[in-house]
């Protein structure tokens, strides 16, 4: 959220979350299945490399009531040696259902700008669909990202504005309307609506 957002008050919130300041969110929540994964998945990727969470889950976080069976991320383009070193330490714990050759996933998959997808060993739903940044719009996402604080662990979240407007513009299916306007419901007193116009502008000429 941009400096410009001077009229957030932190005393208008869900009782379940509290801003800390204008980039840190304080969540309590119980966690459910697509929380597990994607903390027990990003205490792995943080050894690594940064990463921003984009679309659905991003208003399911915050109490939007659907399924989905995945969780989208965007991290910065890497090395191969690096994400062979990412790959191999997230081996431990999960797999990769595209293939399992890290040298193939980087080649094919993540350079020609395709996601592959993690998920716990030997249990394909739910899964995170894993992509490297490759649009200005991906590396803001990245730059202007939120901290999530859930009990004792964090979550980095697409800049919310961002995220609405990429949802009205670019996707647009009733399924992201609906995220949109969950999202612009819950911090109705937070976002920044100009910001939100911006965004739809750049996507508009993207």
């Amino acid at each position: 959220m941009s400096k410009a957002k001077n009229h957030l008050n932190l005393n208008n919130t869900p009782s379940s979350m509290k801003f800390l300041d204008e980039k840190t969110i304080k969540l309590d929540k119980v966690l459910n299945k697509l929380d597990l994964l994607i903390l027990d998945f990003v205490k792995i990727l943080r050894k690594h490399s940064d990463y921003v969470l984009v679309s659905g889950y991003v208003s399911i976080l915050f109490g939007r009531s659907r399924a989905t069976e995945d969780i989208d991320l965007l991290v910065p383009k890497m090395p191969k040696k690096e994400f062979i070193a990412l790959f191999d330490d997230l081996s431990k714990k999960f797999e990769c259902l595209n293939l399992s050759k890290p040298e193939e996933l980087y080649d094919d998959y993540l350079c020609k700008n395709n996601a592959i997808r993690f998920s716990y060993k030997g249990k394909p739903i739910p899964n995170i669909e894993f992509k490297f940044a490759k649009t200005e719009i991906d590396y803001k996402a990245l730059k202007q990202k939120i901290t999530v604080k859930i009990q004792s662990k964090e979550l980095l979240i697409s800049c919310l504005e961002l995220q609405i407007a990429f949802k009205e513009i670019v996707l647009g299916s009733d399924k992201d309307l609906e995220d949109a306007e969950h999202l612009r419901t819950v911090f109705e007193k937070h976002l920044n609506i100009e910001e939100i116009k911006q965004y739809k502008k750049v996507l508009k000429n993207d």
